[in-house]
């Protein structure tokens, strides 16, 4: 077989079936719970004016190093980037719509970042995630959360660890990010080369070191949580104790920091323990709340997730769990008439609701047959001659063992309807 001319970017792939229904699937079944609980959906664009994505931190390797930008056409031209992530871009929506708070939205849709990709993340990645604007309501942030262990548990992932921790806010954060960066810079030789390049650039980026020679330094670090002041101390006590009473479990991490630098207070992340390894989390948030002013819209508090659908199904794989859908044909047409009636056929199957599906060219029986097997349907209708003089099918289990019979092609679409829902 010749070598095709072209290939898929490097980081991306073609989603083919079965895969791509079960990824359908799967943003269907976060739709259902995400609606259940007073969320719409907004759609976003997929680029934005690069300055709504500079306000994710100017020290996060996002906005340094990942983010796919480019001039535009116009005279002069506009700077625009793709977008790596959708919390800036909703908060832009935010700014610019006004809607009246507090504005509940979930979302689905590819994110694209230039990064070397690993399993379960690619440089166009899909993620599913929610967002709440206008409540600074501790019960909010349980919610949330409780909204993102729901989806989980409704996946039938059982191995998905959840675990938090506050980031205090503008009044609280100062102090202790001088208090770490002193810690810090007496272990800097410690460190590894690229922490002690973080180290200068953002403190708080050192405990979101995965390398193994950190840790130890790391492990032995002021934690935030010692340091918050008496209204995020109240508020991280009220999450802790909703949690409690929905008995979701959780883990305190006082390292967990998240990757972005407009976080404050609740920071949260699901992993995957099935997954093993470093890249197991599943997905992740917390609250932001200066990002909306930031983008030019009024003091707004907010708090969401994102949740990567790509490891999620990684995690569901090595649990065994949320298979792909099955085929959506009901009945595969089988004609060897020449295919005029297979035609007719079809469209009776499909405007009663069955999904029906034929083959073409004028191909034997057998050929034809094979295709019915391949196509996953559970039943095969076959037109002969003598099925077309009576105006009747005969209807096969290609699955089953009740064999085959002919019916009257009148009542087909409700024998199908009745076999399907049995």
């Amino acid at each position: 077989m010749a070598e095709p001319t072209f290939r898929a970017p490097k980081g991306t792939r073609d989603i083919l079936p079965p895969d791509s229904g079960r990824l359908r699937a799967l943003i269907g079944e976060f739709a259902r719970i995400a609606e259940l609980s007073g969320f719409g959906e907004v759609v976003s664009p997929m680029f934005e004016d690069i300055g709504v994505f500079l306000r994710l931190g100017e020290t996060t390797d996002v906005v340094t190093k990942e983010m796919f930008d480019f001039l535009d056409k116009g005279d002069p031209p506009q700077h625009f980037a793709l977008r790596p992530e959708l919390t800036a871009s909703i908060c832009r929506a935010y700014a610019e719509h006004r809607p009246v708070p507090p504005w509940k939205i979930w979302y689905e849709g590819p994110q694209f970042r230039y990064e070397q990709p690993q399993a379960g993340r690619y440089r166009q990645f899909t993620q599913v995630g929610v967002e709440v604007l206008g409540a600074d309501d501790p019960q909010v942030d349980i919610d949330v959360i409780a909204l993102g262990w729901e989806f989980y548990a409704a996946l039938g992932l059982r191995q998905v660890e959840l675990v938090i921790n506050s980031m205090g806010d503008a009044s609280s954060r100062p102090a202790y990010i001088d208090t770490l960066t002193a810690y810090l810079r007496d272990h800097r030789d410690e460190l590894s080369a690229q922490s002690q390049v973080t180290l200068d650039r953002n403190p708080l980026r050192v405990l979101d070191s995965k390398r193994a020679e950190d840790q130890v330094v790391i492990d032995a670090a002021p934690s935030m949580v010692d340091h918050l002041n008496e209204e995020c101390g109240e508020h991280f006590a009220v999450v802790r104790a909703g949690l409690d009473s929905l008995g979701i479990p959780y883990s305190m991490s006082p390292r967990l920091v998240r990757g972005f630098d407009y976080y404050t207070k609740t920071v949260f992340e699901f992993v995957g323990e099935a997954l093993g390894g470093a890249q197991n989390a599943v997905g992740g948030g917390g609250r932001y709340d200066g990002l909306v002013e930031d983008l030019g819209g009024p003091a707004t508090p907010g708090i969401g997730f994102a949740l990567g659908v790509d490891r999620i199904l990684l995690a569901c794989d090595a649990e065994g769990v949320f298979a792909a859908p099955p085929p959506s044909v009901g009945v595969f047409v089988v004609d060897v008439t020449g295919g005029s009636h297979a035609l007719d056929v079809c469209q009776r199957l499909r405007a009663g609701g069955v999904g029906a599906d034929r083959a073409y060219g004028g191909r034997s029986m057998k050929a034809q047959m094979k295709v019915a097997d391949r196509s996953g349907a559970p039943y095969a209708a076959i037109i002969g001659e003598d099925e077309v003089a009576a105006g009747e099918v005969t209807l096969r289990d290609l699955r089953g063992d009740s064999g085959q019979r002919r019916i009257a092609l009148d009542d087909l679409v409700s024998d199908v309807r009745s076999l399907i829902q049995n």
